[in-house]
């Protein structure tokens, strides 16, 4: 694969920091934020014809930022790129990978990307999504597949394909991402990454969003490395005034508990699956490993098994994202001043859309009711635990082409989703903070993650035991040709 990647000349140790070293170069005067905008921009160009992370760029929007006043955040000149769905940078149009919302462009930032300017980041393009960020893979007719950089005949995930695919390729060293069921921690799994879901309100989606899909939506980013969550996440957490949810607070930066001993915390191992899906033997090993070196590193592993049944998870998040769904279309309908056409979406959206429309006021909040039932059930259970370890996905990294949002075969396609939203959904429902860590690979090569999960507000301990993780068993985030090592 390295004979087939074009060489870069700009600053060629790019690759070599996460974004923390980036910004730390810029602090320290070794490079200029300008330096960095180019070497992510030569990379954009070289490898994004190969990957298909990026659908949207403005590199000259993004050099006429580097001359802004106050640009002296804590990832100041660090090169940054925004998933296509949600995270509104005003004058840009937001695509969703959807016909019905082609040509859209927000009129000003949401509060997320205003945060993540004001940390100084330099903002270049929109990643690749799949449908309305509807997906476990990123394969939309409208702006075509997203590919793996580990093998391009695999796919790197979804929701946030794009944004995992441009850090593993070494486009940049962090990217936007939003996690709906899994699309965060999927693609971070599938890619090699560190990907994180924090606890429910600990990042706004307003202004105009006061909650994405019903709370069960979160937006944070995908990394190379433990430092740069945690860094992203100091940089912008933070309810807003009228925020519907508020985090338990915290002392301190996330990046001090990075340094802070874990002390010996009770692991729950969990290595069925919440939904019922199939679990690959490659995957257990990789697990069963990861419980190894947690006791080697002084912690109390326990095999645990989820409070909870499958249909009791499925019935409800379905029929929440479904309403939500169905609103947010006929929203774009009602300012298009049209109805809402089988044409403008894939067949997937389609009956999901309907199923939404024909939901009862009463179904719905039952659904809300039994959501929020199965939020205290799994806090009883973390009353046991301080982490939950499982896998992040049921399966390594399917084939392009594999799951087709255009089939009308939805049982098959839910039997395929359901493997890699097995271990991910249940958390989104909670609320709970959980992350993927890239700890080991498929008989194939192909990255396998694994899964941390905590109580509300419990991030801290999080980013330490994976702190210790990485330190055990360090990682690059880049795959094999693009820096990494094969």
């Amino acid at each position: 694969m390295d004979t087939c990647i074009p060489r870069v000349s700009i600053f060629p140790e790019y690759e070599s920091y996460d974004a923390v070293g980036l910004a730390e170069l810029v602090r320290s005067g070794q490079v200029d934020a300008a330096e960095l905008l180019a070497a992510a921009i030569e990379r954009c160009e070289r490898r994004n014809p190969s990957v298909n992370a990026v659908v949207h760029a403005f590199y000259d929007r993004a050099r006429g930022t580097l001359a802004e006043k106050g640009r002296s955040g804590p990832l100041a000149g660090v090169p940054f790129l925004l998933k296509d769905v949600g995270a509104h940078y005003g004058g840009e149009p937001t695509g969703y990978a959807c016909r019905l919302f082609n040509g859209f462009v927000a009129e000003r930032d949401t509060t997320l990307v205003g945060r993540y300017r004001q940390a100084g980041l330099v903002i270049f393009g929109k990643t690749n999504t799949p449908e309305l960020a509807l997906a476990v893979t990123t394969e939309p007719e409208l702006t075509g597949p997203t590919l793996n950089p580990w093998n391009p005949e695999y796919s790197p995930g979804g929701s946030s394909g794009g944004a995992a695919a441009a850090v593993a390729a070494g486009i940049v060293p962090a990217a936007h991402g939003s996690d709906g069921g899994g699309s965060i921690r999927i693609p971070a799994s599938l890619c090699g990454l560190v990907g994180l879901k924090p606890t429910r309100g600990r990042i706004p989606t307003g202004p105009e969003r006061a909650e994405g899909w019903a709370g069960m939506a979160q937006n944070h980013v995908i990394t190379r490395s433990v430092r740069d969550s945690a860094a992203f996440l100091d940089a912008v957490e933070g309810a807003e005034p009228g925020d519907p949810y508020h985090p338990p607070a915290h002392r301190g930066t996330w990046m001090e508990t990075l340094e802070k001993p874990a002390g010996a915390l009770r692991v729950a191992l969990v290595q069925d699956s919440f939904n019922g899906a199939p679990v690959d033997p490659d995957v257990i090993e990789v697990v069963r490993d990861t419980a190894r070196m947690c006791e080697v590193l002084g912690h109390q592993v326990e095999e645990a098994r989820c409070p909870l049944s499958p249909e009791q998870l499925h019935n409800c998040a379905t029929l929440i994202l479904s309403s939500h769904v169905n609103a947010d279309i006929q929203a774009r309908c009602e300012a298009l001043g049209r109805e809402f056409r089988r044409e403008d979406v894939s067949y997937v959206t389609w009956r999901m859309a309907r199923a939404g429309a024909e939901a009862s006021a009463s179904e719905y909040a039952a659904a809300m009711s039994h959501i929020h039932y199965i939020g205290r059930r799994m806090g009883e259970f973390c009353d046991r635990y301080d982490v939950i370890l499982s896998p992040t996905t049921a399966a390594p990294a399917p084939r392009l082409g594999e799951i087709d949002m255009d089939t009308e075969d939805l049982k098959g396609y839910m039997q395929v989703t359901n493997r890699y939203t097995a271990f991910t959904q249940l958390l989104n429902v909670t609320g709970q903070p959980a992350v993927s860590l890239p700890l080991g690979r498929s008989a194939k090569g192909l990255p396998i993650g694994v899964q941390l999960a905590a109580p509300q507000g419990g991030e801290g301990l999080l980013f330490g035991l994976a702190a210790q993780l990485e330190q055990a068993r360090p990682w690059t985030g880049l795959c094999p040709g693009y820096g990494g090592p094969s």
